[in-house]
């Protein structure tokens, strides 16, 4: 069974799958410092400033105003974090941007690689078989 194991891990599926979860958790902290640092800044210049990770309303319970989203969930209140959520969907849609991007740059490249191996010429041919055989009947009964 550890025989079985190992065999499963050594194929290249599975350290191709490995590897695109490190690398897809590395590029989603990039994207999140992309969201929070730079579009959200920006999102609050034409918003007047307004951060919607903080937005929430009180369904049931105490909550004094203006505070934070944390500390509102912390107190135990029940709590509808509108904001929370319209900056899920801005996260998703700016990933989901990214790789588009990514694949399309991807294909670009696999069509450029797929056109330069069309466009090769082609190493001249030589006879063929029956050819090379044809001439030497010929040149064995010439003699």
């Amino acid at each position: 069974m550890l025989k079985e194991f190992k065999d499963f891990i050594a194929k290249g599926n599975v350290m191709d799958m490995a590897v695109g979860i490190i690398i897809g958790a590395a590029f989603t902290a990039i994207v999140k410092s992309l969201v929070g640092d730079l579009i959200n800044p920006i999102i609050g210049l034409f918003t007047g400033g307004v951060d919607f990770t903080n937005k929430y309303a009180v369904l049931s319970g105490e909550v004094a105003p203006g505070t934070s989203l944390d500390a509102a969930r912390e107190s135990g209140a029940a709590i509808f974090a509108y904001g929370a959520f319209i900056m899920a969907v801005i996260n998703f849609l700016i990933i989901a941007f990214v790789v588009f991007l990514l694949v399309k740059a991807v294909n670009k490249a696999k069509e450029a690689a797929e056109k330069e191996k069309e466009a090769a010429p082609e190493a001249p041919k030589g006879p063929s078989e029956v050819e090379l055989l044809t001439e030497i009947r010929d040149a064995l009964v010439a003699k």
